[in-house]
């Protein structure tokens, strides 16, 4: 009976509220780090980076860089071999998307059990996986370059490589606002993730 309620499991909300951690820090660190050499006519303003200085900066972006690589890894392999991957992503239809989409705009998407997403939650999900997966490939080019030829000719050279990683991250800041906006809307999600029922 009392799985029945289990929403989330311990190793889904430890991975989950890691890699918010993780990427918390890299984000505010990585702002930082760019505000040194900066490609755009703007710098992110320096109460909301972290690390002090530029040094500073790179030691936690390193830091929660292999937070999350493993984190992130562990994820991964546990929705893999589990099946629970298969289970809560697939399968996602394009129709289906469009018509949660619209309902989401309508304000009448469903949360009624939280056990099940829908497909705006299913490509939102999918999408920041893969995104991560674009942060960290590129963020190899700009740490290694010289280690990592290959991947940085396929990333268009170290530059190219610089903006895919900004575009990458500014990505995963705005799922991580509406994440939190959602989450706002649907308070009961939150408990779930820290209850786990």
């Amino acid at each position: 009976m009392k799985s029945s309620r289990t929403i989330h499991p311990v190793w889904l909300r430890i991975t989950h509220w890691l890699n918010a951690i993780a990427v918390i820090v890299l984000v505010t660190s990585g702002w930082r780090i760019y505000n040194a050499s900066p490609f755009f006519d703007f710098r992110f303003p320096s109460d909301i980076t972290l690390g002090g200085w530029l040094g500073g900066a790179l030691q936690w972006h390193f830091a929660a860089m292999w937070l999350l690589v493993i984190n992130g890894l562990i994820y991964l392999a546990v929705n893999v071999f589990s099946g629970r991957l298969k289970r809560q992503f697939f399968p996602l239809t394009p129709r289906q998307l469009i018509a949660d989409f619209l309902s989401a705009l309508k304000g009448k998407l469903s949360h009624a059990d939280p056990r099940h997403y829908n497909a705006v939650q299913r490509a939102a999900y999918l999408f920041v996986m893969l995104d991560i997966v674009l942060v960290v490939l590129s963020g190899l080019v700009l740490w290694k370059s010289v280690q990592f030829p290959l991947l940085r000719e396929l990333l268009g050279g170290y530059e190219a490589a610089r903006r895919i990683h900004f575009f990458a991250m500014s990505a995963l800041v705005a799922f991580f606002i509406v994440h939190v906006a959602m989450v706002a809307l649907v308070p009961r999600t939150l408990l779930a993730m820290i209850r786990g029922r």
